[in-house]
């Protein structure tokens, strides 16, 4: 018989609170690590301010290709890939859908655009927001432009695969599909697949050839496959010749 049995059960109750308290503090840790990063559009303020001084000095044109998404959009040198065409960038580094929803009404509804091409998801699906989520993101992205502009075609790109995500291509996948079945069941879609031609054989992991060094961003031979897929889209929804 222990020579204190009373010490025994406080010892074994106050070993059973702090496994609790372990427990909890690990599931705790679990379920933050679990949750999306979250997204702050007013971050953005400064950039988006930078567009309206920009346009301030040299007002678009009506009629103009509307491009508008993340750092692939940014980085893109759209001169160089349709030379003669009137386009306007409003590409913003590391931003999301609801960034881009956010500021929809500078970013397309401030402009008389003949055309809408939109990328973005990439950085979403990096930060942790669902499948779900992104795809509605990009169902309420196009209902916004639609009602905006209910003559002018809004182009989808496809979520890219890319070296440094690569485990997310999944998840990529899987949005793509349900946004071209979406894209298809709406004349003012066009879905522009952009992430077939950077894979290798079979699906596998892309070439390291179509980005620069970061595994991330496109390199010019990237930009240049892309400019022959979006061309071909901006000419199925009329826009080119």
């Amino acid at each position: 018989m222990p020579a204190h049995p009373g010490r025994e059960f406080e010892m074994t109750n106050q070993s059973q609170v702090l496994l609790v308290v372990a427990l909890t503090s690990i599931t705790g840790l679990m379920s933050q690590a679990d949750e999306p990063a979250p997204i702050d559009p007013a971050k953005w303020n400064a950039e988006i301010a930078a567009f309206a001084v920009r346009d301030a000095k040299t007002p678009p044109p009506k009629g103009v290709l509307l491009f508008v998404g993340s750092s692939t959009i940014r980085m893109w040198d759209l001169k160089t890939s349709w030379p003669g065409e009137e386009i306007l960038n409003n590409g913003f580094g590391g931003s999301t859908l609801p960034d881009a929803i956010h500021h929809f009404e500078k970013l397309v509804a401030a402009y008389q655009p003949r055309a809408v091409v939109l990328y973005s998801g990439d950085n979403d699906l990096s930060r942790g927001r669902s499948v779900n989520q992104v795809l509605e993101d990009f169902k309420t992205f196009a209902a916004l432009s639609r009602k905006a502009h209910p003559e002018v075609p809004v182009v989808i790109l496809a979520i890219k695969p890319s070296l440094k995500r690569w485990s997310l291509w999944p998840e990529m996948r899987e949005v793509n599909q349900a946004i071209e079945a979406h894209c298809a069941g709406d004349s003012g879609l066009v879905y522009a697949d952009v992430a077939t031609p950077l894979l290798g054989p079979d699906g596998s992991r892309p070439d390291e050839s179509w980005f620069k060094a970061d595994g991330l961003h496109l390199s010019p031979k990237g930009y240049a496959r892309w400019t022959t897929v979006v061309g071909e889209a901006l000419r199925e929804a009329g826009m080119l010749d």
